[in-house]
């Protein structure tokens, strides 16, 4: 029995590359063909190993002609969705997206070979309305559609492979939504705007959730799925999730207040003075809040993200420098606190990780072994205390 052909796009960005590379070592492939408009620098080629590369325009209706003369039996369409790194460079991606997309099917279906397709997807396609439900199943339904950006195009194409899958129903179709992709390596507007320094500007008055996917697991259930028998559309995230505020904190960033008709003001002004740039839309999309259900991925796919949300960002902010050194910060809390007349554990002190110590209660003074009187502390309840309940009713 031969193993499978596969032709993944996309390969002059990590995703697309790193995934080239690990399919090509897989012992059930034979041969996997890298192709993209343009040629891979010297990094992502190293990055895809034994695969080959093919220079090739999805847009153009000859990429029907590689997949036939190769005999490709699965196709992974890692670029689609991707966001482009510039304003300026949003119709080149729109049309790469879309249009790319469309004719990369209407090859797909004209070619009797294929009989497994993976398009990328991503979880912009929730949208952002307050009145969407705070965690997003496979089957939610936007309540405000978006009219522009990645979460429109993911929008078009997925009905682009619906259309696609009505005309090749013999084709197995796997459309994961990936949440936002962070990591040492990939760049995206999202992890140039956490590498703003001092600060990061943030939309006034919200401090929306953010739930990101590591780079590895991106690539990792790109190949399950390309190789594995799932098909439908599935919910790929890292578990958990973050707030915005906490995010930039992580960073070693300064969160920066910034009305939403204030942002394109702020994103011209850096990058008159040269200090950098980000995209107005990727501020305002943070404040979507979007969290996915992950039961379908666990479930049905078999995996399980070995880094959460919160461990994947870590990862990407270990790449940064901070702006302010968190013991710093730190030093500041409890100065304020001790002004307030109250006194927070400092977890970098001698007491906070004595032996025997859970951490959560502040040591006894060092000269009377009590706590110092006068002084109120800040205690955390674990809600194991014991002593008499209450009883409803009766306030004290």
């Amino acid at each position: 029995m031969t193993g499978r052909t596969i032709l993944v796009t996309g390969v002059t960005r990590y995703l697309g590359s790193a995934l080239a590379g690990q399919l090509a070592a897989h012992p059930d492939v034979d041969r996997v063909i890298g192709v993209d408009a343009a040629l891979p620098e010297p990094a992502a080629r190293a990055r895809m190993g034994a695969a080959e590369f093919a220079r090739a325009d999805i847009r153009n209706p000859l990429i029907a002609r590689v997949l036939d003369a190769a005999g490709v039996d699965t196709v992974v369409h890692a670029s689609a969705s991707a966001t482009p790194a510039s304003a300026a460079a949003r119709t080149m991606a729109k049309e790469m997206n879309v249009l790319g997309t469309l004719q990369l099917l209407a090859a797909c279906q004209r070619t009797p070979s294929v009989a497994h397709v993976v398009v990328r997807s991503t979880s912009a396609v929730y949208g952002g309305s307050p009145r969407d439900p705070a965690v997003a199943t496979e089957d939610t339904q936007p309540r405000s559609v978006p009219g522009t950006g990645p979460g429109r195009d993911a929008i078009d194409i997925e009905g682009y492979v619906r259309s696609f899958g009505r005309r090749r129903p013999d084709v197995r179709v796997a459309v994961p939504r990936l949440a936002e992709v962070v990591g040492p390596t990939v760049r995206t507007p999202l992890t140039r705007l956490f590498s703003l320094y001092p600060a990061v500007p943030v939309l006034a008055g919200r401090d929306a959730r953010l739930q990101v996917l590591h780079e590895a697991d991106a690539v990792a259930v790109l190949q399950r799925l390309a190789l594995g028998p799932f098909a439908g559309v599935v919910n790929v995230a890292g578990e958990g999730a973050l707030t915005v505020v906490q995010a930039v904190h992580r960073a070693g960033r300064i969160p920066l207040p910034v009305p939403s008709s204030g942002l394109g003001l702020w994103a011209r002004g850096l990058q008159a003075v040269r200090i950098g740039g980000f995209q107005p839309e990727v501020v305002r999309s943070l404040a979507a809040g979007r969290v996915m259900d992950l039961g379908r991925l666990q479930r049905d796919v078999g995996y399980r993200p070995a880094m959460t949300t919160v461990q994947a960002f870590d990862d990407f902010a270990r790449t940064l420098t901070p702006a302010l050194d968190r013991r710093l910060v730190r030093d500041v809390e409890v100065r304020l606190a001790g002004a307030l007349g109250a006194r927070p554990e400092d977890p970098w002190s001698a007491a906070a990780t004595r032996p025997g110590g859970s951490g959560r209660v502040p040591a006894p003074d060092a000269r009377s072994g009590a706590s110092s009187p006068g002084r109120r502390h800040l205690v955390s309840i674990d809600g194991q205390a014991g002593g008499t309940p209450r009883r409803p009713g009766r306030w004290r």
